[in-house]
């Protein structure tokens, strides 16, 4: 990162029942610890980068559908402890369905829930990151958003991990609909889906 002139660094562990149980072998107490280990070690290091980088930390629970919400919150503010975010310093707290597990109002209570229990909601950027396993992304974003959400994470066409991601495309579309900018340039969306094509073969 060392000359960047911004960058997000993003740490991320699983956190849900059954990868807490095949993947890491771990309690609660364990895969928190994990969580506290990774944000400490970045913590150390951010000296080391010097001042002429802005950076942003991000942390994710991963497979955040498949995690009760209590420990979830849990999780991600024992993060906050070590990152110590203020309203001028925010830290990116992103809350994937890394698996689509329900319908997207279920996923929207989920992000209303940690909206309304964070104990430094100004302290953090709210982040929604939706997967496609049941072709909802864009729906479980947008209800996410009006939930509570500040941001989001998408791709192009929704080309992206595994089941694909929520695609940005569709969502700034939606956005512009509704009367709501995005802030997102698609002078070139012609070129933008051309190139995604011949790259992709999709």
């Amino acid at each position: 990162l060392q000359g960047a002139p911004s960058a997000i660094l993003h740490l991320y562990n699983s956190t849900s029942t059954l990868q807490r149980r095949v993947v890491f072998k771990q309690d609660r107490d364990g895969v928190r610890q994990i969580a506290v280990d990774g944000a400490k070690m970045v913590a150390d290091r951010i000296s080391k980068l010097g001042t002429s980088t802005d950076l942003r930390l991000q942390y994710s629970p991963e497979s955040f559908t498949g995690t009760e919400l209590d420990y979830a919150l849990d999780v991600c503010e024992s993060v906050m402890d070590v990152w110590q975010p203020t309203p001028d310093n925010k830290t990116i707290i992103n809350l994937p369905a890394t698996v689509e597990m329900s319908s997207p109002n279920i996923y929207a209570d989920q992000i209303e829930w940690m909206h309304r229990h964070f104990s430094r909601r100004d302290a953090l950027v709210l982040s929604l990151h939706t997967h496609n396993d049941r072709g909802c992304g864009v729906a479980a974003t947008e209800l996410g958003l009006m939930a509570g959400a500040d941001r989001v994470e998408g791709t192009l066409l929704g080309n992206g991990e595994r089941t694909g991601n929520m695609d940005i495309l569709t969502m700034a579309m939606n956005l512009y609909s509704q009367g709501v900018d995005p802030e997102l340039d698609f002078t070139n969306m012609d070129e933008i889906c051309t190139v995604a094509r011949e790259c992709t073969q999709l």
